[in-house]
């Protein structure tokens, strides 16, 4: 899955993804991998406050802003999961974040932190461009926050990450969202779980 921790129709697509599996059970069984992808790669450290850059981004009103607010917040609903858009919410770069995903994809928690990203971030609306605040969810998930530091103090996994993201790069993804499944098929967007279940199933029936 090539995802954004900033992108909040990414945690809606994973949800749908995620209960089509439950729903077909045992006959179909995923390994999940994430890959990364930066929505906003010139993003300064400082970020943006996150109204202002969706407004400034898609040249929408602050009107239809809050209106997409509502329209993913009962998406997520749909999907399970909870938004809770405050007004302190920020777009950041998101780059400390791969190369954290990266190395907790060693240590064999790289899904536990993806998720605990996209809890914080959307719905403990909690700045994800503190490191203290990345140090609190790596511990939470039972990994070394130490360890965590000493890659954040570093350019650990920063070569790891760019790798990855020329490779969705190069294979034409350039919008998240998007689901490789089994190397050759792309699913796009934040699609309901009906849609994943019926994608899987057809795909599971011509391999």
């Amino acid at each position: 899955m090539v995802s954004d921790v900033m992108c909040p129709w990414c945690i809606v697509g994973y949800k749908g993804l995620e209960t089509a599996l439950e729903q077909i059970g045992p006959d179909i069984k995923a390994d999940i991998t994430w890959l990364p992808f930066e929505l906003n790669p010139q993003m300064p450290a400082e970020g943006q406050d996150m109204e202002e850059h969706i407004i400034e981004k898609y040249g929408i009103t602050a009107e239809q802003s809050a209106q997409n607010r509502e329209v993913l917040s009962q998406r997520g609903k749909d999907a399970g999961f909870e938004f809770k858009f405050g007004p302190d919410m920020r777009m950041i770069n998101s780059f400390d974040l791969h190369r954290l995903l990266a190395w907790a994809k060693d240590q064999g928690k790289q899904h536990e932190l993806q998720m605990a990203f996209f809890d914080e971030h959307f719905t403990e609306n909690t700045p994800l461009d503190k490191n203290e605040n990345l140090i609190k969810i790596v511990n939470a998930i039972g990994l070394d926050g130490a360890a965590a530091q000493k890659v954040l103090d570093s350019d650990e996994y920063a070569e790891q990450a760019r790798t990855e993201q020329r490779f969705a790069l190069e294979n034409g993804i350039n919008a998240v969202p998007s689901f490789i499944i089994n190397d050759k098929h792309l699913i796009s967007g934040g699609q309901s779980s009906d849609t994943f279940k019926q994608a899987l199933q057809q795909i599971a029936a011509e391999a």
